[in-house]
């Protein structure tokens, strides 16, 4: 039996705290550190109590020496630190986006060939079961496919901090919006060709714009946009639209809808188990007979026993111990990552200068 690869955990907030988790409980990892600039004045979940506490990452890296490190940290590091990983002989789960510049992701990923460490992204659609049936389904739908995706947050309680906090590195579009797009990218399977974004800032506490709208247009043919706004203004309607149209008919997911109670201060768009939570698949066929009325009544596919958010951070580090293990190819997803990064950037670059954004 193999030993367990020792793994720093850099960052223990939402993302960072459970794929802390999900190492704790995975026999195939073992936990050498927690780190974060204020972890030791900050309370740590039970089933992480008794690991040693670091503030310093430099430090941590050269007292550990670990096999793996993740990094769950804001945006703005994310490049940074990853380098000083690999260069310190570490594999990296590294929670998206791979940097917050073009030059910062192909840097990363420059870095990963280079010293022949692992690199995976925390894309965790990517181990959803219905996202991943949502796109199966989507490629039989015929081309050109038209794509509708946002995911809107009502920012109050904690929200209101991470949401603040996260717009201080990346505007709502870029950080959430790689996910998307990515999901947009494998749909087509075709090269983008242009981008064109707009934005606006409705939050005063905010330092950058915290709604943002993205379209993709694809060279064959299809299109797509993407919506994200966090702030306490926001909407709780349509905060979730996932369609894919074509030809032959459309799917959507269909979201879980309860609505929040009144003692309850975190809106459910805000609610990290809702970001990936469907209900149903709805499958709609567009073929009519001579009477024109549809030959077919639309498919709804149950999604009631999905996983959820945790059990999706664990597939993801069961995923990165298989690819440190078995040796896995990666470049797939590695670029993936920077093809993602750079639609939504430019989509940002549109923004600012108010002009679509040519990508060939």
């Amino acid at each position: 039996m193999s030993d367990p690869v020792r793994i720093l955990v850099v960052g223990l907030g939402n993302m960072g705290a459970s794929h802390a988790s999900a190492y704790h409980r995975n026999d195939g990892f073992e936990i050498v550190g927690l780190c974060s600039r204020t972890i030791k004045s900050k309370t740590i979940p039970d089933e992480l109590q008794g690991y040693p506490l670091f503030e310093d990452y430099e430090s941590a890296l050269a007292e550990l020496k670990p096999d793996a490190v993740s990094i769950n940290t804001w945006p703005n590091t994310h490049a940074d630190y990853t380098i000083k990983a690999m260069d310190a002989g570490a594999h990296v789960f590294m929670e998206k986006p791979i940097g917050t510049t073009n030059e910062e992701a192909e840097a990363v990923v420059a870095k990963a060939k280079e010293t022949g460490r692992k690199l995976v992204l925390g894309y965790i659609l990517r181990v959803h079961p219905s996202w991943i049936k949502f796109i199966e389904l989507g490629k039989t739908l015929g081309k050109p496919l038209v794509m509708r995706l946002n995911l809107n947050q009502q920012s109050s309680g904690d929200a209101w901090f991470w949401h603040k906090n996260l717009i201080d590195s990346l505007i709502p579009i870029v950080d959430c919006g790689v996910h998307y797009v990515d999901v947009m990218c494998q749909l087509t399977g075709a090269k983008p060709v242009r981008v064109h974004g707009i934005g606006a800032g409705l939050w005063g506490e905010a330092d950058k714009q915290n709604y943002g709208h993205l379209h993709v247009t694809f060279d064959d043919g299809s299109v797509g946009w993407y919506e994200a706004g966090w702030g306490p203004m926001m909407s709780e309607t349509a905060f979730f639209v996932k369609d894919i149209v074509g030809p032959k008919g459309s799917v959507s997911l269909v979201p879980n809808e309860e609505a929040r109670g009144d003692g309850d201060d975190l809106s459910d768009s805000a609610d990290i188990d809702k970001h990936t939570k469907t209900d149903a698949i709805r499958y709609h066929h567009a073929e009519v007979g001579p009477d024109k009325h549809f030959v077919k009544p639309d498919d709804l596919m149950s999604m009631e026993d999905e996983p959820g958010h945790q059990e999706l951070c664990d597939r993801e580090q069961e995923f990165f111990l298989k690819a440190i293990r078995e040796d896995l190819d990666l470049s797939e997803s590695m670029q993936a990552a920077l093809d993602s990064l750079r639609i939504v950037l430019a989509a940002e670059q549109s923004i600012k200068e108010e002009r679509a954004i040519s990508l060939v």
